[in-house]
């Protein structure tokens, strides 16, 4: 637009927006129709005079959702806007997260959960009665080798109860220190049920660690940091459900694989309903490598991690 119409422009969004007058008002008052202010509204907030932010801690960035399911083929999106006040980002998403399995449609009736700090938050976030008749079944080993820890069982039960539904545990360490002892457990009748359930779950709701010193797998005693460092030697980014994965998405270790126990890869590729909830920049990276590999088809981040994935150009 001309300077005098940009001028006229800024005028009009001053007395609509920042003095409360009437779009007839403002017509009035600078001797032009109120269709000519609406129009003239309109290019203000489309060339940026007049930026308008929803600054709820539950509101969304519906743009760079679209941006998201359009760049990388997703099901579905939900971006939430950075805090401005201090507060931790990772509550915000948790909610997020909480919010869409909540009006997620069909409600998945099995729904296979993974563990780890995000979806603690997400479990204790989680709205009572956001569904009815819920099974929940975890999807990865998680019983703890350090007594501080072992959130895996909690989460999955309060998601159950929450959703007056059943949870179906998995009762073993996450990683094993034998291969042999793996597949012997596996082939325990119990262990094998839960691993069939989970494989089956009409919808995943997982999140990704760091190839990192602050791992979940450090803090609960199956990897040490000189096991993570050989990780991230080899390629890792960080790991998705309990599986150190590389920039590519694909398995940096195998002989760790074969003794990691839970559903594979291939299960959260093929799920309709695989849902990655990840948040802050340490996970960029491994949140990257999801996305572009077709390891979930919806995510759940903040706007800072969406906008590092959009400007990839590789």
């Amino acid at each position: 637009m001309d300077e005098s119409t940009e001028l006229l422009a800024v005028r009009v969004a001053e007395l609509y927006y920042e003095e409360n007058k009437t779009q007839d008002e403002v017509g009035a008052l600078l001797g032009i129709t109120r269709w000519k202010v609406g129009r003239l509204l309109t290019r203000a907030r489309e060339t940026g005079i007049v930026r308008i932010d929803i600054v709820h801690p539950r509101a969304r960035r519906l743009d760079v959702e679209r941006q998201l399911r359009d760049r990388f083929g997703l099901k579905d999106a939900v971006v939430v806007p950075l805090p401005t006040d201090g507060e931790e980002v990772n509550p915000r998403v948790a909610q997020a997260a909480a919010d869409y399995l909540a009006a997620v449609r069909p409600v998945p009736r099995t729904l296979g959960v993974s563990w780890g700090r995000t979806l603690d938050e997400v479990a204790r976030l989680l709205a009572p009665g956001w569904t009815i008749g819920v099974q929940v079944v975890q999807i990865n080993g998680g019983v703890s080798l350090n007594s501080k820890q072992g959130t895996a069982a909690q989460t999955a039960v309060t998601i159950a109860q929450k959703g007056h539904g059943q949870a179906t545990l998995l009762p073993i360490p996450a990683i094993l220190e034998q291969v042999e002892t793996k597949r012997a457990i596996e082939r325990d009748r119990s262990v094998a049920s839960v691993r069939a359930l989970g494989a089956s779950a009409s919808a995943y709701l997982y999140s990704a660690g760091v190839a990192g010193a602050s791992s979940v797998h450090i803090d609960s005693g199956y990897l040490t940091e000189d096991d993570v460092d050989n990780l991230v030697a080899k390629g890792a980014v960080g790991d998705v459900v309990g599986r150190y994965i590389d920039r590519n998405g694909e398995i940096v270790d195998f002989a760790l694989d074969e003794r990691t126990v839970g559903i594979g890869l291939t299960e959260l590729r093929a799920a309709e309903h695989a849902i990655f909830v990840v948040a802050g920049d340490a996970k960029h990276d491994v949140a990257r490598a999801v996305v572009t590999s077709g390891l979930c088809s919806v995510i759940v981040t903040d706007e800072a991690t969406a906008h590092a994935l959009l400007e990839e150009t590789t």
